[in-house]
């Protein structure tokens, strides 16, 4: 039997067995290579994508050509912005395309006169995404359209420089580099700024070709820095000043500065929660634990930021991952986003640019909940990331093109939203930049 009769087996497989889809797994056949040295993820991502687009321009509203602006309940562009993204993530495809052609035209339908694309709520998050979409394309439409929604990101950074606007939902107000609110974005409501919207506001920025010598980008390391759980390099520079930081060694980054306007510099890591951590002089001290989507979040940040491959704080986070590899969970979070971890982790990795990472071998459940630096004698084993990433995703689609909802949060129960994430991821991860 050959290989293509395998896949095409194993596909069919998987379409009548969606429900129970993660336990099945291709054997190699006899004289086939290993499984792991075998680019079964590669191979698959045709069809995979093919049937995620599919299901998604089954979903699109013939009224407005976006997803989920159907008024039943909130209406977030971005929706759509990740749709667009996905699909134009594939060379070949077209803003002739219908479904494209009409998505495109709702998203800049939705672009206010501050230069923000957003509806009602959660413009940052919005206008990044939007902005993202709207790079890849290419008419004086939108051109025009990412201009202004770059110039709109830049007001909700903190800084020395940051503006309040009346009127505005998500409005910032001035902070000095000591603030730990400095460099960052957030969703506004929550009254404090976060490494999440910061990720999506550097892609916008980056997508729309603004360089990282660029002051977003340089503001944005202050910010960064806070949320790398690293005290100091091991050369004794500082790299995080903030308390919760203090000893630190885990490389990682945990998702915000604050908990809120009134716990400022408290830290938070979501319900990844704490780790014990050994100090120098043996002391245990109870931390803030890092996690997977923010750690490739910083981790992709600080490349855009134009910092050196080698530069500690590029490397204590790549040492991170490499610990923490894995793709049946977000190390520290498990189930939850974990749609968002394989956009961020795709991204993140497909930036550094190598095909294979050596990561560290054993329980990934159980290095999620050690934060510590690897252990001389540790293993590793090469892992061709991409393929591993396509792979899982193939145990998680359904016979209908969507993907399967593992955990509710963030959304992550809109199938809609999981499949474009995982579109993305797959096009990130296999050649589309």
């Amino acid at each position: 039997m050959s290989v293509t009769s395998v896949l095409v087996l194993f596909l069919s497989v998987l379409s009548a067995m969606a429900p129970h889809a993660a336990e099945v797994r291709p054997a190699a056949l006899p004289g086939e290579p290993p499984e792991h040295e075998r680019a079964r993820g590669r191979a698959l991502v045709p069809i995979l994508a093919e049937r995620a687009i599919g299901y998604l321009k089954s979903q699109q509203d013939p009224q407005t050509g976006g997803w989920r602006t159907d008024g039943k309940g909130p209406i977030f562009p971005a929706v759509t912005g990740l749709v667009v993204t996905g699909m134009l993530l594939d060379p070949s495809a077209s803003v002739a395309d219908d479904h494209i052609r009409r998505a495109v035209a709702y998203i800049l339908s939705c672009q206010k006169p501050d230069g923000g694309i957003y509806d009602a709520s959660l413009p940052g998050y919005n206008t990044s995404i939007c902005v993202s979409a709207l790079t890849r394309v290419r008419t004086p439409e939108a051109r025009a359209a990412v201009e202004r929604g770059v110039a709109f990101l830049r007001t909700l950074q903190y800084s020395e420089a940051s503006l309040a606007v009346d009127g505005r939902l998500e409005g910032t107000r001035p902070v000095g580099r000591d603030h730990a609110f400095y460099g960052g974005v957030g969703y506004g409501r929550h009254g404090r700024p976060d490494l999440s919207n910061l990720g999506w506001m550097l892609d916008a920025l980056r997508d729309a070709g603004v360089e990282g010598s660029d002051e977003a980008f340089q503001r944005a390391l202050v910010f960064l820095q806070r949320t790398q759980m690293l005290e100091v390099t091991p050369d004794d520079v500082v790299v995080n000043d903030m308390p919760y930081a203090k000893g630190s060694r885990q490389g990682g980054f945990i998702y915000s500065t604050s908990l809120n306007q009134s716990q400022v510099g408290s830290g938070q890591s979501m319900s990844a929660g704490m780790i014990e951590e050994t100090l120098d002089d043996g002391t245990r001290i109870s931390r803030l634990r890092a996690y997977g989507s923010m750690t490739y979040a910083g981790f992709k940040s600080y490349l855009y930021a134009d910092l050196p491959r080698d530069d500690p704080r590029v490397q204590a986070a790549l040492h991170w991952i490499r610990d923490h590899y894995s793709l049946a969970e977000n190390p520290g979070l498990g189930s939850e986003g974990l749609y968002y971890y394989y956009v961020v982790m795709a991204r993140a990795l497909a930036s550094w640019g190598e095909d294979e990472l050596m990561v560290r071998a054993g329980d990934p459940g159980e290095r999620a909940r050690d934060g510590h630096p690897t252990k001389a004698g540790d293993l590793y084993r090469p892992a061709r990331w991409a393929d591993d990433l396509a792979d899982r995703l193939a145990t998680l689609q359904r016979a209908d093109g969507s993907f399967e909802s593992l955990n509710e949060r963030w959304m992550e129960n809109d199938p809609v939203l999981i499949t474009a994430y995982s579109l993305i991821a797959l096009r990130h991860a296999h050649g589309s930049r």
